[in-house]
């Protein structure tokens, strides 16, 4: 029986690449899930979804996460103008620990094995992502190919086309 795999999937080249690669080349069972905290319609979220049962994955989940990440977060930033410089607002920071916090919630709920993210590690994303998962889930192997293989985009693309995703 294959292992279990989470995939947090926005359906991008990377997390594209990391949900064929995953179950081609390493043999998980992927479970994708993309914790919406705004921005996307039903119709992109329905499309994303589609995207990923056609690339094979065992299920798709989509988490409504804008209400609770508003409430529980962004609203404070707002309020208290919190940037970064004086330029940046931290609401992406603040959305990626909300995203982990979901993914690793799917991941005990599965039962999986890893977890897994499309973090170049070019960023702090991925320390995010990570922090979170090594709190949440402790002994849940964290997979990131794309940091990992250091991967360039003409190599995720040549992958996937060589598989016959457009």
């Amino acid at each position: 029986m294959p292992r279990k795999i989470v995939l947090g999937f926005s359906g991008g080249l990377d997390t594209t690449y990391c949900a064929k690669y995953l179950a081609e080349e390493k043999g998980y069972e992927v479970h994708s899930i993309i914790v919406d905290t705004g921005g996307f319609s039903p119709e992109e979220l329905a499309a994303i979804g589609e995207h990923a049962r056609r690339l094979g994955v065992a299920s798709h989940t989509a988490v409504d996460a804008v209400r609770g990440y508003y409430d529980r977060i962004l609203r404070f930033l707002v309020y208290g103008n919190v940037l970064k410089n004086n330029t940046y607002p931290l609401s992406v920071s603040a959305e990626r620990l909300v995203q982990a916090l979901h993914i690793a919630d799917h991941v005990t709920a599965l039962g999986a094995d890893a977890v897994a993210h499309g973090s170049t590690g070019a960023g702090n994303d991925q320390v995010r992502f990570d922090m979170v998962f090594h709190i949440r889930i402790p002994g849940v192997e964290i997979v990131t190919p794309i940091r990992d293989l250091r991967l360039s985009r003409e190599e995720e693309i040549a992958y996937l086309r060589a598989r016959g995703v457009a």
